[in-house]
This record gives C-alpha cells, structure tokens and sequence, in this order.
C-alpha cells in the first residue's frame, strides 16, 4: 500500500473531474489548475513541461481560449494504489457546433496522475498525439460550423 489511503486518492480523483468538468462549463480553466500542487510538474508532450501550478495555470488557460467549452469524458480509469496514482483515457471533444443530436468530434487521451496530499495532485503526463489528431478533428469541426473564442494563444512544439 502506498503512504496515502486509496479513498483520499479517489476522493481527490472525484474533485480533479469536478474541476475539470466545471471549467469546460464556465469557460474558467483556472477552476482546474486549482488541484494541483504549488510545486506540481505537468508533462504535455505537445506543449512541453510545465513546473508549478501557476504555470500550469498560465499554460491551460491559454491553450484552452480557442475552444473554452471543450469536455474530456473518460472512457476508463485505473488506480494504481501503490504508486498512488490514477491512469486514465478520456476525450477531448467538440460537441457538434450546429446539431446537438450530432456525433461529436473528439480524438482519445491518456493521463497519468500522482496524488501530492491535501487533496492535489503533483503531477500529471498526458500521452497522446495531438499534433496528429487535433488538427483533423479541429478542421472537421470547424467545417461543420464550430468557432474559435479565441485565436490560438499557445503552440504546440515541433519534435
């Protein structure tokens, strides 16, 4: 068993989702860099590695402007409680701009999650490629009428 209780771990787990949920429905991303750490590091693969939650706060706020409202349903989780650390796969999706009965555009995440203490989280790896897949998905969605909010604040990094 790893030093922290596997109901904290889900307990935090559950208000990582809310966050997360609540800022695609306000549009407000500072909602979600609440859970994590003061010291919290964040691999995003497209966008590099980001070191403490004010800079994680910078980063997705940003990177979400263009497209404030985009939801991540999970599709699967996994606790690994030793490591106290939660895996999971989500979607990034679009709902249909013009018809709500429309099939959604979306391309597939995974995260790697490990619990700080105190109900935040230290760090976060998302792994996935999104400098293959958004680019489809975004272009598709935006011909079916979805709008920017914003323009694009932050770019991904080439590799």
């Amino acid at each position: 068993m790893g030093r922290y209780p596997k109901e904290e771990i889900l307990a935090a787990f559950e208000t990582y989702k809310k966050a997360r949920d609540d800022a695609s429905r306000t549009g407000d991303w500072n909602i979600w860099a609440q859970v994590f750490t003061e010291d919290a590091h964040y691999v995003e693969h497209a966008y590099g590695e980001l070191h403490g939650r004010e800079a994680i706060r910078d980063w997705i706020t940003k990177v979400m402007a263009p497209f404030p409202h985009m939801t991540f349903p999970q599709d699967w989780w996994v606790l690994d409680e030793e490591r106290h650390a939660i895996v999971f796969q989500c979607q990034n999706r679009l709902d249909h701009p013009t018809d709500p009965d429309g099939e959604p555009f979306q391309f597939p995440n995974w995260s790697r999650l490990v619990y700080g203490g105190g109900g935040l989280w230290e760090s976060e790896e998302d792994i996935y490629n999104p400098a293959r897949d958004a680019p489809r998905v975004i272009k598709a969605w935006i011909e079916a009428g979805g709008k920017f909010v914003s323009p694009e604040l932050v770019k991904m990094e080439s590799r």
